[in-house]
């Protein structure tokens, strides 16, 4: 069984879950994927503000594989996936976004990092520049 969280990013900076759903209605399992995925997309914006790069959209799916077939209380994540998905300007902003979230996948995000020590964790990453480059 898979458990699932996607979280984007507000126009205030902040990221909350797609679709309403509200953080009360989420299990436990699923809140450890929503910290996980908050920390991501805030350490990646926390290394992009010393690049000044801007980030349009920004959306970051987690799933994670449970080891039994229906969510009981013994349950436990067998693999993680994160997947980023993020709109930019330009190519410029394109190759740093893509920096800071390798960077904070392999290194500074503390709840991947935790996560690993559960389960593989992988990762994707889509980044779209939306601006044309001009000669």
């Amino acid at each position: 069984m898979t458990q699932k969280v996607t979280i984007r990013m507000t126009q205030s900076g902040k990221f909350k879950p797609v679709d309403h759903v509200k953080l009360s209605e989420l299990n436990p399992k699923q809140m450890l994927l929503f910290a996980a995925a908050d920390c991501a997309g805030r350490t990646v914006l926390s290394l992009l503000k010393d690049r000044r790069s801007a980030v349009k959209n920004f959306e970051i799916a987690i799933e994670g594989t449970l080891n039994t077939p229906t969510l009981v209380a013994e349950s436990r994540y067998a693999t993680f996936n994160v997947v980023y998905n993020i709109e930019c300007r330009t190519l410029k902003e394109q190759i740093d976004i893509s920096r800071a979230v390798n960077l904070t996948h392999d290194k500074y995000c503390g709840l991947i990092q935790m996560l690993k020590l559960i389960a593989p964790v992988s990762h994707q990453i889509a980044i779209t520049a939306t601006e044309e480059v001009t000669a």
